[in-house]
């Protein structure tokens, strides 16, 4: 199962988690928050690249530059989570290339 970038849905993420986790699903989440809930994988924009950018941006515009002259910008980092727990649960076996490019793994 895959799971859309939805605010709504990221309000919702336990009853989703768990949906998936009593349908024996392998999701992919599109937010971090939903494999620290306990889903199994996800690959998201980077929370802490996102908020410095966002300081970049809260600071020139204190400097006097006008919102509207400012680029729009999209995620550049993007972080991979994988998490084993939940993996072992569904009987899954991730592959050791796919661990080794994730920036983390809860264990």
């Amino acid at each position: 199962m895959i799971v859309l970038a939805d605010r709504f849905l990221l309000a919702h993420r336990s009853e989703i988690v768990n949906f998936a986790a009593t349908s024996r699903l392998p999701t992919a989440y599109p937010y971090r928050a939903y494999v620290d809930a306990g889903g199994l994988i996800s690959y998201a924009p980077s929370d802490l690249d996102q908020f410095r950018r966002t300081a970049v941006y809260v600071d020139k515009i204190l400097k006097g530059e006008k919102p509207a002259d400012l680029p729009v910008q999209e995620p550049t980092n993007f972080e991979l989570v994988i998490n084993l727990k939940t993996a072992k649960a569904l009987g899954l076996t991730i592959p050791p290339t796919l661990l080794a490019r994730a920036e983390e793994v809860i264990e």
